[in-house]
């Protein structure tokens, strides 16, 4: 069954259907927000916050070529955005209540999660280096899997510019990456 199809049919409160679009759609919209954060939990529960923000408004939702995933994209972009500036608030207060105890590695099999999220600390200091625009590109493209026109959707930019932008990237991050193993 088609997203738009799945879509209507959660529209008009059929859980099941919303469900399926969940099932659908979870992994790559977590993805997305884990390669953003580099934070499995924190994935994990804005990953939810996205679903939940869909049910609420899937009324007004306007599915592009017929597949959530970019209207999906978009909000988790934005859930991010709010998170990031609750963060800094709360970072703030931290600051003013002085530092926080150490917490000690607690199992094993964590462990492949840890190298992960440093792994992706790592990929993210090296878009954090490229301008905003080639970094959505990076971002919506290679992470999330949308191809060039949906990501010219979902930017509401135009094609040309998806492609031009996707060239600059991949080119940037080769001289990044072959500049930071010198470094090392």
């Amino acid at each position: 069954m088609s997203d738009a199809e799945l879509w209507r049919r959660a529209v008009e409160g059929e859980t099941e259907a919303f469900g399926a679009l969940f099932d659908r759609h979870a992994k790559a919209v977590y993805n997305f927000v884990f390669r953003r954060l580099a934070s499995w939990s924190d994935a994990e529960d804005l990953t939810s916050l996205v679903f939940l923000h869909a049910w609420r408004r899937r009324a007004e939702v306007v599915l592009v070529h017929d597949s959530a995933l970019p209207w999906l994209l978009r909000t988790a972009d934005y859930v991010l955005r709010n998170e990031w500036r609750k963060q800094h608030f709360r970072r703030l207060n931290l600051l003013r209540q002085g530092p926080a105890a150490d917490e000690p590695d607690h199992a094993e099999r964590v462990a492949a999660r840890i190298d992960d999220e440093r792994e992706a600390k790592r990929l993210r200091a090296l878009l954090r280096k490229l301008p905003r625009h080639e970094r959505e590109i990076v971002e919506l493209c290679f992470w999330s899997g949308l191809d060039a026109a949906a990501a010219a959707v979902a930017l509401d930019i135009p094609l040309g510019t998806v492609k031009s932008r996707m060239s600059r990237a991949r080119k940037r991050l080769r001289d990044l990456s072959v500049a930071g193993e010198e470094l090392s």
